[in-house]
């Protein structure tokens, strides 16, 4: 049977202890509400059922998010966790002061609508309850913290929306390699080659290393890819010769193995060229405002299809794990099928 006393403070508090289980208690306002939780705990503890969810009610989820980024978030790439620092943060100035047994699926729901209201992008919510669904499913899991649900699970997610269809032109292309190459740094002009020629991202194309680019055989080989699986790039004609000017760069520090490096920080190390910056200094020059760098990588592929390569084929080229993603990623000019159609009229 439960002890229930009353403390000097007017509350009664509710004392179990049961063999084979840990000794439980908590405090309440009234006496019935005391007796109502010992009943009902004692029963789930007899049908071997209950939780303990007195840690979930004491750590607030500002708490937990904290612990879930020095734990967890620092074990992913840096892009991850640069991402996952920047949804944190409206995260936890919504749900900060609750405590997460408090955080309920309406309460999600709730965030959910008022950032979409406030014109946030639906991949930009998603991405914010992922990470919301995973701090709850660890807390679960691997901290012990007595949560009976993930409050993420059942809600409405936004959906996710379609694909960018941004194609650039043949005189887009001109005006944009034209300039590129027209820049001090090279590199530049050789990194947006690369991305047109090959598909391959840009986070992808700053991490090649000498080592990783076979001239003789026409291959790059990725080791650190956004979805963790290494993979093995084929090169096109123009996409080799420009590897071979970029390794030739005769600028290259020595003891340098990146092939694309920008200058050195304050601790003496060189890390990738980084060039935000100066790609939107040139689109807005250009005025193409709605062109993003992952433009060229749909660009890529989108060419890869329309040259005749099978799904699985563009599929082991651009690392797409499934074919729905990749068709969200492919987009046919209808002009280009038009004379496929016209082709097959006159065999």
């Amino acid at each position: 049977m439960a002890t229930i006393v009353k403390t000097p403070s007017g509350t009664w508090k509710a004392l179990i202890r049961k063999i084979g289980w840990p000794t439980t208690s908590k405090t309440f306002r009234t006496k019935r509400d005391a007796d109502d939780w010992s009943r009902r705990t004692e029963d789930e503890m007899v049908r071997g059922v209950f939780i303990s969810r007195s840690p979930s009610e004491r750590m607030t989820f500002g708490a937990a998010l904290k612990r879930y980024i020095a734990e967890v978030s620092t074990t992913k790439k840096l892009k991850t966790q640069s991402s996952e620092a920047g949804s944190a943060k409206h995260l936890d100035k919504f749900f900060g002061k609750y405590s997460l047994a408090a955080v309920s699926s309406e309460l999600v729901a709730s965030y959910r609508d008022q950032r979409l209201a406030d014109g946030k992008a639906n991949n930009t919510v998603r991405i914010e309850l992922a990470l919301l669904s995973h701090l709850f499913t660890i807390a679960t899991q691997e901290w012990g913290l007595g949560i009976t649900y993930n409050p993420v699970v059942n809600i409405r997610k936004p959906s996710p929306g379609e694909g960018r269809d941004r194609r650039l032109t043949v005189m887009e292309q001109e005006q944009l390699l034209n300039t590129v190459k027209q820049h001090s740094n090279p590199m530049l002009g050789w990194i947006v080659m690369i991305a047109i020629e090959t598909g391959m991202r840009q986070s992808e194309i700053l991490g090649i290393r000498h080592s990783h680019v076979d001239l003789k055989r026409r291959v790059v080989r990725l080791s650190d890819t956004k979805n963790d699986s290494s993979r093995t790039v084929p090169l096109t004609r123009v996409a080799t010769e420009v590897f071979k000017t970029a390794l030739e760069n005769p600028l290259r520090p020595s003891g340098i193995d990146l092939v694309f490096f920008g200058e050195p920080g304050k601790d003496g190390k060189r890390s990738p060229y980084q060039f935000k910056k100066i790609w939107g200094d040139i689109k807005k020059s250009l005025g193409f405002v709605d062109l993003h760098f992952h433009d060229l990588r749909h660009e890529a592929v989108s060419r890869l299809v329309e040259a005749g390569l099978s799904d699985q084929e563009v599929a082991s080229i651009s690392g797409h794990k499934s074919m729905q993603m990749l068709r969200r990623y492919t987009h046919l000019r209808a002009e280009d099928l038009v004379k496929k159609l016209d082709r097959l009229q006159d065999e």
